[in-house]
C-alpha cells in the first residue's frame, strides 16, 4: 500500500509510525500531509502562507497537469467547491481575497494534490479526523474522485472509543440487524456529560462588564483599520460607551470581544441581544433548533447544502404545521466570523420563528418540543435519551438510531412528534452501535479527561485498527 497519511501533530504522526511498524513493509507512507516535519504542510494551504514540508510547497513551482479532472468533472463538483471555499473563511484574513481569488486558488490546489497523488502512486488514503479545513478536504475529494480507498476515523461520544468509516456521508449510517452486543446503558431522561458545554450557560445570571481586553482590542483594530479616529476621542467615547451597553446587555460569561474585535462582530452582538429579555412560553407547540457554532466540522463537512443554518430553518417553516412555531437558539460560542445581523434578518422574515435569549435552557427547550432538528448536534442525541425524536439534515453519528429521522420533504411533521422511543430499543441498539466502534483515543482534546490513559497502550491500539481497517480485515462502523 502506498499510503497518502493526513496527520497532523505529535500524537497523530505516533499513530502512523507505530502503524507503518505494525505492517512488516506492507504499507509505505508516500506522502504524509502535517506540519513542517511532514511532507507537505497542509496547515500552509488553510492559512494561505508559505510554510513548507520537507518536500516543500504543494503548489509551489508546479506547472497544469490536468490530472485534476476526475474531481472537476463529477457531478459533485459545485457543491464540493463551495464548501471547500467556506472553509478558507475559518483562518484566512478576513476579506482579504475575492470570490474570484478562492475560485482559482481551489483549482490551483486540487490540481497540485492530483499531481502528487499521481506522481507518489497512491493507492490508499488515511485521515485521522473526518476533513473539516481547506487542505485534508481538498486531498481527501482528490484521492476519493481518483480511485484510493479511503479510510476515515473519528471520535465518538463513547469514552475510549472511535468510529471509522469509508466515505464521510456514511458517517451515521448503520444497521444494528443480526450485531450481538450488551445493551448500552442510557438512564432514561438523562443528558449526556457534554464537558465542553458548561452548566452555567443554561441558566439565568448577571450580565457583563466591559473588559480591559475589549478595550484593548478596540483600540488594536483602530490602529488598523480607522486610524484617524484615534484623534477623535469623541468618537472613540461613543465606541466605548456603545460595547458597554452590549455588555450589559448580554450574560456576564459571554465576553464577545476579549479576544477580537471588529465593527462586524459588534453589530451581530448587538443583533442577538436585542433577544435576551424574551419571556419564552414552553407550552406551545414548537420544534426546537439550537445552532451549531460556525465554521465547524459538523456543518461544513457533514451539512452538505444545510450547512447554511438558516435554510434549515427555512426548510422547516416551508412544512410547519398549523400553529407551531420553531425555537431558535444561537450557540454560545458562536462569533461573528460566520454569522452576522444578515443572518437574523432572514429568520426575522419567518412568523413562525422565535429567538430565545442566551439563558434558556436547552435541556427543558429540547423536552417540551414536539421534535428537535439539527444538522447534525449533539442535541439530537440527548432529545432521543429524553424520549423525544430528533430530525437531522445532515451526516449524525446517531443519525440510524431510534427516534432519528433524516429530513426529507416528504415527511409529516405531526407524524414525527408522534413517534415513541422504545428505551430499551435505544439502549440495545447503542450498544450495537459501540459494539462497532473501536478501542482508543484520536482527539488530544480527550487525553486530560483520561489522566490515567497509557499513551503507548493507546497509541497500540489506534494503530494497530487503522492497520486493519486499511487491510479490510475489520468492518468500518459505518457505511
Amino acid at each position: 500500500m502506498r499510503l497518502l497519511c493526513d496527520a497532523r501533530g505529535k500524537f497523530r504522526e505516533a499513530f502512523m509510525h507505530k502503524m507503518v511498524d505494525l505492517s512488516q513493509g506492507q504499507i509505505t507512507v508516500a506522502c504524509h500531509l502535517g506540519y513542517e516535519n511532514s511532507d507537505y504542510n497542509g496547515t500552509s494551504l488553510q492559512w494561505l502562507n508559505s510554510k513548507l514540508g520537507r518536500a516543500g510547497s504543494i503548489v509551489a513551482g508546479r506547472r497544469y497537469s490536468g490530472k485534476s479532472m476526475s474531481l472537476l468533472a463529477s457531478v459533485d463538483y459545485e457543491q464540493i467547491l463551495e464548501t471547500t471555499v467556506e472553509q478558507l473563511y475559518r483562518t484566512s484574513p478576513i476579506y482579504a481575497y475575492r470570490a474570484q481569488d478562492y475560485l482559482d486558488y481551489f483549482h490551483i490546489v486540487v490540481d497540485a494534490a492530483a499531481s502528487i497523488i499521481d506522481e507518489r502512486k497512491i493507492t490508499h488514503a488515511l485521515f485521522y479526523c473526518v476533513p473539516h479545513l481547506f487542505y485534508d478536504t481538498v486531498f481527501y475529494q482528490v484521492a476519493k474522485a481518483m480511485g484510493a480507498k479511503i479510510t476515515v476515523l473519528s471520535w465518538s461520544q463513547f469514552p475510549g472509543r472511535f468510529f471509522s468509516m469509508n466515505d464521510i456521508a456514511d458517517l451515521g449510517k448503520f444497521d444494528p440487524e443480526g450485531i450481538t452486543a450488551d445493551p448500552y446503558p442510557i438512564e432514561q431522561g438523562s443528558v449526556p456529560d457534554l464537558f465542553y458545554m458548561e452548566d452555567k450557560w443554561q441558566q439565568e445570571g448577571q450580565t457583563g462588564k466591559i473588559s480591559k481586553k475589549a478595550v484593548f482590542n478596540l483600540f488594536k483594530h483602530l490602529i488598523r483599520h480607522d486610524p484617524l479616529k484615534l484623534f477623535n476621542p469623541i468618537g472613540i467615547k461613543a465606541d466605548i460607551s456603545r460595547i458597554s451597553g452590549l455588555y450589559a446587555k448580554l450574560p456576564d460569561w459571554r465576553d464577545p470581544f476579549a479576544k477580537f474585535f471588529h465593527t462586524n462582530e459588534l453589530a451581530y452582538f448587538e443583533t442577538i441581544a436585542q433577544f435576551e429579555n424574551k419571556k419564552i412560553d414552553l407550552s406551545q407547540k414548537y420544534i426546537y433548533v439550537p445552532l451549531h457554532n460556525q465554521p465547524e466540522m459538523s456543518t461544513s463537512a457533514l451539512g452538505g447544502q444545510f450547512r447554511d443554518q438558516a435554510l434549515v430553518i427555512e426548510t422547516l417553516a416551508r412544512k410547519l404545521p398549523e400553529g407551531w412555531k420553531i425555537f431558535v437558539k444561537e450557540n454560545p460560542r458562536q462569533s461573528a466570523s460566520a454569522r452576522g445581523p444578515m443572518f437574523y434578518h432572514r429568520l426575522a422574515r419567518i412568523p413562525s420563528v422565535e429567538v430565545m435569549p442566551s439563558n434558556a435552557n436547552t435541556h427543558a427547550l429540547s423536552q417540551n418540543a414536539q421534535f428537535v432538528a439539527s444538522v447534525t448536534g449533539t442535541v439530537g442525541w440527548e432529545a432521543i435519551r429524553l424520549g423525544r425524536p430528533a430530525m437531522v439534515f445532515g451526516a449524525a453519528w446517531y443519525g440510524s438510531l431510534p427516534g432519528v429521522v433524516r429530513y426529507s420533504d416528504a415527511l409529516d411533521f405531526e407524524k414525527v412528534a408522534q413517534i415513541k422511543i422504545d428505551h430499551a430499543q435505544l439502549q440495545a441498539d447503542t450498544g450495537a452501535l459501540v459494539s462497532k466502534s473501536h478501542a482508543g483515543i484520536i482527539e488530544q482534546l480527550f487525553f486530560p479527561l483520561t489522566p490515567d490513559l497509557d499513551h503507548d497502550n493507546n497509541t497500540a491500539d489506534v494503530a494497530s485498527t487503522a492497520l486493519k481497517l486499511l487491510r479490510q480485515e475489520v468492518s468500518p462502523t459505518f457505511g
